[in-house]
């Protein structure tokens, strides 16, 4: 069993505290990512589960063992980091066996533990190779393949792919997300890019400032986000956030348009608010508000258009091919039922 416990930790520098009471349970065989922007405390967290890091207050659990102090060793885990830490003189294959080496694993076992995660990351023909004679993505494998010899009740990955160039991030995401559907083991990841999150994760924890700010699904964060920052992480292009106020069914913005809501929350009349409006979730009307052109991207399968609408610059992404030239404006409304409301002085969102 690989559950992981986290209950209100806390970590300080001196007098600087960068953790501010966090707790989040893991369940056995989870795949759960720490996602946010640097400084945020997501590598800091791993750390301390990891045993790199010493925890100031609150308690981490693997297994149901507290593990505040015990070192790395001790933990049942393995690591694999964003510098892949290979060793140079080492083939791909005393690599990834070195590990069972220092525990005094025999030779036998050793080479079946290694043959197997080789079939697994499809090393097999680069057992021999010395690590120089690889690619970025087979050293990265090497890394992943050292930690799965292990067979430890957690993986940990510390920004694993930021080496990595975008082609073939895509590629090894896939990769790892199938290697985890294969071994169930507990894995704790952590990046700063949000795509990676969305498309790996079984839960997301967002953190801002040393505080989770929401923890769910991919989509349970896409869909409902908590508050405007976790709106504005989350997606790609982002969130747009529109200021104004409600008024009735609708919205106003600082500049006097009004766009219509269909519903709105009740006793939201009159609030100040953050209107978010996702990309996708704008659709052309000829009854909308008029939006100018600014720029128009066309990418094969959409359309994204940057234009001033109700004041705000914006960006849309339409399934229409859009002729329009910038300077020109098109008429657009957001989708009933898809917009959401942030209060305007907490940021919280305000349940519909």
């Amino acid at each position: 069993m690989g559950a992981v416990s986290i209950n209100d930790v806390r970590k300080s520098y001196g007098g600087m505290e960068v953790l501010h009471g966090v707790s989040v349970d893991i369940k056995d065989g989870e795949f759960v990512i720490l996602v946010g922007p640097s400084g945020c405390g997501k590598s800091t967290l791993l750390r301390m589960i990891a045993g790199l890091e010493e925890i100031t207050s609150g308690e981490i659990s693997i297994a149901g063992r507290v593990v505040n102090n015990l070192p790395p060793k001790d933990r049942d885990i393995a690591m694999v980091f964003q510098s892949y830490a290979l060793y140079p003189h080492m083939t791909v294959e005393q690599n990834m066996g070195f590990s069972l080496k220092l525990q005094r694993v025999s030779k036998e076992e050793t080479r079946q533990r290694v043959d197997a995660a080789a079939a697994i990351l499809g090393l097999e023909p680069y057992l021999k190779r010395f690590p120089r004679h690889l690619s970025g993505g087979q050293r990265q494998r090497v890394a992943m393949g050292r930690a799965i010899v292990r067979k430890p009740a957690v993986f940990l990955f510390d920004e694993p792919l930021s080496n990595l160039d975008a082609k073939l991030r895509v590629q090894m995401r896939s990769e790892i997300k199938q290697n985890h559907m294969r071994l169930k083991t507990t894995t704790v990841y952590v990046t700063h890019d949000q795509i990676e999150a969305m498309t790996m994760a079984d839960r997301i924890v967002v953190m801002h400032d040393g505080v989770i700010e929401q923890i769910g699904t991919p989509l349970e964060l896409y869909d409902r986000p908590a508050n405007l920052f976790v709106a504005g992480f989350i997606g790609s292009p982002a969130m747009n956030m529109l200021t104004g106020k409600v008024e009735g069914n609708e919205f106003v913005s600082d500049n006097g348009t009004h766009i219509n809501l269909s519903m709105t929350p009740a006793n939201s009349s009159g609030r100040t608010v953050t209107l978010g409006v996702r990309p996708e979730h704008f659709a052309l009307d000829p009854n909308g508000v008029p939006a100018e052109i600014l720029t128009v991207e066309p990418t094969g399968s959409e359309t994204q258009v940057i234009a001033r609408y109700a004041g705000h610059e914006i960006t849309g992404a339409f399934r229409e091919r859009i002729t329009a030239q910038p300077g020109e404006s098109i008429k657009i409304t957001p989708i009933p039922g898809s917009v959401h409301l942030f209060d305007a002085q907490s940021g919280a969102r305000i349940a519909s």
